[in-house]
């Protein structure tokens, strides 16, 4: 990143100077000045017209810097989610573990939407995200010391910011007043172990130049320790879970096969694979396998095998050091100029088992000459092969088979790790000024950001080397063992040897490892420029306009090594690729007085962008407030949302990435009568494994990799909202209460088709299977049968939608000599969340509401009771999740299955069950978190503040219990779902900052 990068000049100065309020849902806090009249005009987010906090049209949260520091985590988006129920999490170290490019990051979304579509800013304005596969900007990348609030806008704000705001803004305000020098620490840890946070943060503020300038510098280094799954007794549990559709109980897998859970206890649960670190062997025909005791017979996966899941991670591990830098003077009183940067140094790290592979464990391949793809096996062992075993190689089962299976753990090549580390850099100048007398503003400002990752995966195996290796042959001296191919040989080849443990020496593990790398550079230029003011005098008041136009550039260079690009190893493939685009907006605002409590605003931005298949994109928006009486508003807001695709999505290859998904054709039999059994007969892979086998049992890798679609155009997002607030004077003055109906529809919404969706329109369609049914082309079998990908192209899809309503409350009274008492709490109810997509019969509806598999809660609340009294704050903090199903699907099953059985037991029937057991992990109940924080303020000499803070957070630790895997649609890591928590439990923290010369 050159220095020379860091000299941006002009930045929209309102945005900063007016992006910060003491304001929740557009209301102003206990200890702010609560009559409307004696309101400053300032500037909140969604929009850059000046006007006092109470007149927005759309509704507005804010978390102050209170709310920050009581809530005692270190990620600000951890606090985020917890503080505004509308908000979701994206991306966290409890739910990143598998994720290709992802881990480390985190992100945030509104209403559930996507990061694509929340727009996250900084001080008002647009800055370079932290993925190349999208536009989300990673919250762990602001300096906690620059934050001083929050604001949250959950409305389409296109017509104020462009695309992307599609479900709202988050806008991330920074320190404008803090003065002196300060430092703060914090350290935290879990209850059970692991999870332990560190933080120290300091930073120095002051006004120069006869209060003209204001310098401000913040520094802070944060560190999150993971959570491993020997941290917690519960991912120590092996859960494999299932529903007995015959016996009608719920099953864990054991030794002996699924058995009902009635019958036998955790310590019999099983989740083992023959991924062995000495190797199994002829496991269907010999049953050879390897302990530390040697050669063994007789192998039974579920008791032998390896549990792999130890090492799953629960939590990542991750560090942050990050410094911002702000400066404002004014030059003369007319004009203003200001300057900021911000640069973080990101680092987290993956832990996970080593490599499991196996003779028929194919990974995709593209001839770097010819470009033609295929597959790549490490195939099977000759029984000429030195190193087989005599036991093994005369036993008659063996010899009958001509050739050896294998399946083995790689632990001599090490664990596979994940090492990413990003550098971000923003920063951003500009000048502000006043004419005509002071009744215009104006503002030009031109910004800079820049993002770097670099993304190392260790101890992964190239594939094509695995089988050279395991073609040995004796050399002409009769002793030496050698690789066969002679041009393998050339090339450094390593004969290998699988028997036993240890027994890959450190020659043969460094031919077969391969270390695939990723790096990505994003660059962000933006232009912008308006002026603001009052256009001419209505009745009722100043109409007040923006004009402006904004110009932005975007550039995204990723770069992969050749076994990402060719493949052959075993991890995604990751083709390089680069793109960008630009993009011309000229926007305009316009709040229009139409009586004395009756006020209007308006807002347009047109945009042209490079792409060839995007169209000119509009984005209004229109509102209107209304009070008839002091302390009560009517209000309402209609906008026209547009997103434009971004660079990945209209231009990425297809690029590797696993999903889980269950082939429709598993069970089918020549007789099956299941939906899509018809079909998948007439696929001849899954026919001639029926053939071979009697069923077709699905075994599918679950790659799925995703590709961008250059056909793709703008998707365009109708948001409304209406609603009242209420701020009564005299009688319960104090309370402050919002309600806010919503509904949001995405037209040509991009999207990927789930992948059991793309399976059931191309087996169980009215269209005929084959070339002629689109969704078939997605699907590519292996020789097997077994699904060998699922492509997951982007699409403009028909529609997504989603609808509710957020109650928002406050009350504030005093307790006389006992102090003061505040409750607040939010609320927010999804009515419906859904999407039509098109399907070859027509459009078809996904329901994805209140089903943890999407992440979808119906009900969500926040609430919390401060005491304040002198130097202290006490804060009870309650989360309440309302009751979740795990997905409609199992619950249409199971309701299937029950009305088969009531009409069994009618009848008479031998298959009936009297007590049918209701499936397990189908209906989760509601949750609560209780947390708790104490704070004190001291003067502790002359010129010297101190503030202590401390807390337990999830006071009763009571988060559900998601099994790893199994029939349960949504899989726990450690059996703990991140949506619940994420296994971190009960955790305490402890924190204290001193100033000097406040």
């Amino acid at each position: 990143m050159g220095a020379a990068r860091l000299l941006s000049s002009f930045f929209c100065g309102l945005a900063i100077a007016g992006a910060g309020t003491s304001t929740a849902w557009a209301q102003q806090t206990g200890d702010d000045n609560r009559e409307a009249d004696d309101l400053e005009e300032i500037v909140v987010t969604g929009s850059r017209l000046r006007r006092d906090s109470f007149n927005v049209p759309m509704p507005l949260v804010q978390v102050d810097g209170d709310a920050i520091v009581d809530s005692g985590i270190g990620s600000l988006a951890e606090i985020l989610i917890d503080e505004v129920p509308s908000l979701y999490e994206s991306t966290s170290n409890t739910n990143s573990q598998s994720s290709v490019s992802q881990t480390g990051l985190s992100t945030v979304n509104l209403r559930r939407l996507g990061s694509n579509r929340t727009l996250t800013l900084i001080d008002g304005r647009r800055v370079v995200p932290n993925s190349y596969s999208g536009t989300a900007v990673s919250l762990s990348t602001i300096p906690s010391s620059m934050v001083e609030s929050v604001e949250i806008i959950t409305g389409g704000s296109s017509a104020t910011y462009g695309s992307d705001a599609v479900a709202g803004v988050v806008n991330i305000i920074t320190e404008r007043n803090k003065t002196g020098f300060g430092v703060e620490t914090r350290g935290g840890t879990t209850d059970e172990g692991g999870g332990e946070e560190y933080s120290i943060d300091a930073d120095f503020g002051t006004r120069f130049a006869n209060d003209r300038g204001y310098f401000f510098i913040g520094a802070s280094y944060e560190e999150e320790q993971g959570i491993e799954h020997t941290d917690r007794d519960r991912a120590r549990l092996e859960a494999v879970y299932g529903y007995d559709d015959d016996l009608m109980c719920n099953t864990f897998q054991t030794a002996n096969g699924d058995e009902c859970a009635r019958d036998i206890t955790p310590a019999d649960w099983r989740d083992r694979s023959d991924g062995t670190a000495g190797g199994v062997f002829s496991e269907r025909d010999g049953d050879f396998w390897y302990n530390e005791d040697g050669l063994q017979t007789g192998w039974q996966e579920e008791r032998d095998g390896f549990f792999s899941r130890i090492y799953d991670m629960i939590k990542i591990p991750s560090e942050t050091t990050a410094v911002a830098a702000k400066l404002d003077y004014e030059f003369t009183e007319a004009t203003r100029g200001y300057f900021q940067v911000q640069y973080s140094r990101n680092t987290s790290f993956n832990f996970k088992s080593p490599e499991d592979d196996s003779e028929s464990s194919d990974v995709a391949f593209f001839d770097p000459v010819t470009g033609e793809p295929g597959e790549v096996r490490p195939g099977h062992i000759e029984l000429t092969n030195p190193f087989v075993p005599a036991e093994i190689a005369n036993d008659p089962a063996v010899i009958a088979e001509g050739e050896l299976d294998w399946d083995r753990r790689f632990f001599e090549v090490g664990n596979i790790t994940t090492d990413n580390t990003r550098e971000t850099i923003r920063t951003w100048a500009g000048l502000q000024g006043s004419f005509s007398d002071d009744r215009w503003l104006w503002d030009v400002s031109l910004g800079y950001g820049e993002f770097e990752q670099e993304q190392i995966r260790s101890n992964e195996l190239n594939v094509i080397r695995v089988a050279q290796a395991l073609d040995a042959e004796l050399a002409p001296d009769g002793v030496t063992i050698q690789c066969a191919d002679p041009d393998a040989r050339a090339a450094g080849c390593v004969p290998l040897n699988l028997f036993g443990i240890d027994s890959i020496t450190p020659e043969m593990a460094d031919w077969i490892r391969a270390t695939p790398t990723i790096s990505t550079r994003l660059e962000q230029f933006t232009a912008i420029g308006y002026v603001s003011g009052d256009l001419f005098e209505l009745p009722a008041g100043p109409v007040g306009v923006v004009l402006g136009a904004e110009f932005r550039r975007d550039t995204l260079d990723l770069r992969t090594d050749e076994g990402h690009q060719n493949g052959g190893i075993t991890f995604n493939i990751v083709p390089a690729f680069s793109g960008d685009i630009d993009v011309s907006e000229v926007f305009a605002e316009a709040r229009l007085p139409l009586l004395e409590r009756l006020s209007a605003e308006a807002g347009l931005r047109v945009a042209d962008y490079s792409p060839p298949g995007i169209s000119t994109v509009f984005s209004y928006s229109t509102g209107l407030i209304w009070e008839p009486i002091d302390g009560y508003s009517l209000r309402a807001n209609f906008a026209r949302a547009q997103r434009a695709p971004t660079i990945e999505e209209l231009g990425s290859p297809p690029r590797g990435d696993f999903d889980s998904f269950d082939d429709i054709c598993d069970g089918a039999t020549a007789t099956s009568t299941d939906p899509g059994h018809d079909n998948c007969r007439l696929d001849p892979l899954v026919a001639a494994a029926i053939a071979a086998e009697g069923e077709f049992d699905d075994d599918n890798n679950g790659y799925s990799p995703n590709a961008g679609n250059p056909e793709l155009f703008e998707e365009t997002a109708h948001t409304f909202s209406v609603g009242f607030s209420i701020t009564p004077s005299g009688f319960l003055e104090g309370l402050r209460l919002a309600v806010d109906y919503y509904d949001i529809t995405i037209d040509d919404a991009i999207d990927q088709i789930d992948n059991e969706v793309i399976l059931a329109q191309c087996y169980n369609s009215s269209i005929a299977f084959g070339d002629a049914n689109p969704f078939c082309d997605s699907v590519t079998r292996d020789n097997e049968g077994q699904i060998r990908e699922i492509l997951q192209r982007d699409f403009n899809l028909d529609e997504v939608s989603t609808r509710g309503y957020d109650v928002t409350l406050e009350y504030a009274f005093d307790v006389g000599r006992y102090g003061e008492l505040e409750l607040s709490g939010n609320y927010t109810r999804i009515n419906e969340h859904e999407a039509i997509i098109p399907g070859v019969d027509g459009p078809e509806a996904q329901d994805f509401n209140n089903q943890l598999d999407f992440g979808i809660f119906k009900d969500v609340a926040r609430a919390s009771l401060t005491w304040r009294k002198d130097n202290w704050r006490v804060r009870w903090r309650t989360t309440w999740q309302g009751p979740i199903l795990d997905r409609l699907d199992r619950v249409e099953e199971w309701e299937e299955r029950l009305a088969e059985n009531v009409d069994d037991c009618a009848a008479g029937a031998a298959s009936c069950v009297t007590n049918p057991e209701v499936p397990d992990f189908l209906f989760y109940p509601s949750t609560f978190r209780h947390h708790l924080s104490v704070a004190y303020s001291t003067e502790v000499s002359n010129g010297i503040d101190m503030r202590l803070s401390a807390g337990v957070r999830n006071i009763f630790d009571d988060d559900p219990f998601v099994p790893r895997s199994g029939d349960n649609a949504e899989n726990g890591i450690g059996n703990y779902d991140s949506k619940f928590n994420g296994g971190i439990g009960r955790y305490y923290y402890l924190g204290a900052e001193l100033r000097f010369g406040n």
